[in-house]
């Protein structure tokens, strides 16, 4: 054991916090990310800025905006001459590596840096007999499920460098679509109906037309690539829905379990060999997911269920044991956060901003009371999900949604070219109404407006024509 503390990060993809018991899942239980919950704190409030998995991949590693980073789409991969947190860790004398999903690019330019040893899946990978990538074009191909191989390989990572300071970043593919189980959770779930979220059945009237016409519905679900069986036939299309539904939340619980059993694996590895006390252990997701709330699956959009990412953070010298914070943070602290615990200095152009004090049960007077999302990609073709950007406070939610000309066909007849949607999260949780045009919600949009102003002016992000302020 060194004085210095490790880091073991593990991120999964499109894990919701709300597929985690230690959130209160009603769906879903997770031992052993409890276990880091337990002896540790939990966010409640952890957000993403862009919900999709390479901008916000890039926004956890260099700590800037995607406008800043250049990653705003799934097709702008990261340029790696840009700093990243895990390179400052390796100038310290930290022998870093990066095993499972990288998802920002391959090859000159795109690899993997600041990286004593990496093992990556290309692009998104394979659930089953996974090939992936080392440095110097390696290719290493072996039988196995790719969420048991990505542990078995940090195991043997931590095995390695057990005895000096080491910054070990586990990310999983799980639990990515399309969601193929490992062998031994076939049959996971098959004794019991997964409970519906409460929005199911939400008909979206009074959202954003754009919003309407999304394809995220169970309908859209491949019966054979993501449902893996046909559709039974003299069902109603309601039953028909619940059908997909039941299919779908099974799979992508399945996956999840796997992965659950292999963190349980490496947070054992730690207590074997006596580094559970000198080790951070975050655990985060690069975005929420919709588990058929507001009838949806998928992410992208910045209602609740994908906006918001799992946090938790287990390091027994400087966070209390079973803990929780309501504070915004976002993925661009990730970093700065994570230097600051471990001794490292954050460089000036980082964006985001330590959150340590909050870990030690200190909140910073000027802590942030809301954070700017920009999602890039409009009307990408499989999911018809648009672009816009929006402000969040601990109560209220603004959104913008822009891009469309006039005249372009939307849920009910011709899109306007901006529409905005304006939730109380206070009386609304759920955002199931939208209370723009409400006269008594005017002061409070006026205040959004602003702020939503004054946030991508703070950043340097260009607001799109047109789209500064409602009404």
């Amino acid at each position: 054991m060194t004085d210095r503390p490790n880091l073991l990060f593990i991120m999964s993809d499109d894990h919701a916090a709300h597929a985690i018991s230690a959130y209160g899942s009603r769906i879903n239980q997770t031992t052993n990310l409890d276990r880091i919950a337990d002896n540790g704190m939990r966010f409640d409030a952890a957000f993403c800025t862009n919900s999709i998995c390479t901008p916000s991949r890039a926004a956890i590693l260099t700590g800037t905006y995607n406008h800043v980073n250049g990653a705003t789409t799934l097709d702008t991969h990261l340029d790696n001459s840009q700093w990243t947190f895990p390179q400052a860790l390796q100038a310290a004398g930290y022998t870093t590596g990066i095993i499972g999903k990288w998802h920002l690019g391959h090859g000159p330019g795109h690899d993997p840096v600041g990286f004593d040893f990496w093992r990556v899946l290309p692009g998104q990978g394979h659930y089953d007999n996974p090939v992936m990538l080392e440095a110097n074009g390696k290719i290493v191909e072996r039988g196995g499920y790719v969420t048991d191989l990505i542990t078995d390989d940090c195991i043997d990572f931590i095995d390695e460098h057990k005895d000096k300071p080491f910054a070990l970043f586990c990310h999983h593919k799980a639990s990515h679509r399309t969601w193929n189980p490992a062998p031994r959770h076939f049959t996971l779930f098959d004794d019991i109906d997964v409970p519906a979220p409460e929005t199911f059945w939400d008909d979206h009237e009074g959202r954003a037309d754009v919003i309407q016409s999304v394809k995220m519905h169970m309908m859209d679900l491949d019966p054979i690539t993501d449902l893996k069986a046909l559709v039974p036939e003299g069902l109603s299309r309601e039953e028909e829905i619940e059908w997909r539904y039941q299919r779908y939340i099974k799979d992508y619980l399945r996956v999840v379990a796997a992965m659950d059993e292999g963190i349980g694996r490496l947070l054992d590895k730690l207590d074997e060999e006596g580094l559970a006390d000198n080790t951070i252990v975050v655990y985060t997701s690069d975005q929420g997911f919709f588990l058929g709330d507001h009838g949806w699956f998928d992410k992208r959009l910045m209602y609740e269920e994908s906006l918001g990412m799992p946090l938790l953070i287990q390091y027994p010298p400087r966070v209390e044991a079973g803990t929780t914070c309501d504070e915004i943070v976002v993925n661009v602290d990730y970093g700065p956060t994570l230097l600051d615990l471990m001794g490292v200095e954050i460089p000036g152009h980082v964006q985001g901003r330590s959150f340590a004090p909050l870990l030690d049960g200190q909140r910073p007077a000027d802590w942030p009371e809301s954070m700017y999302y920009r999602y890039w990609m409009h009307r990408d073709g499989a999911h018809n999900t648009p672009a816009h950007y929006g402000v969040r406070t601990k109560t209220h939610k603004l959104i913008c949604y822009y891009n469309d000309p006039l005249g372009q066909e939307g849920a009910n007849g011709p899109a306007d070219p901006i529409e905005w949607e304006l939730f109380d999260l206070a009386a609304d949780p759920h955002e199931l109404r939208n209370v723009i045009d409400d006269p008594a919600y005017a002061a409070v949009r006026a205040e959004l407006a602003a702020e939503l102003a004054r946030l991508q002016a703070d950043l340097g992000d260009e607001p799109y024509p047109g789209a500064v302020a409602p009404h």
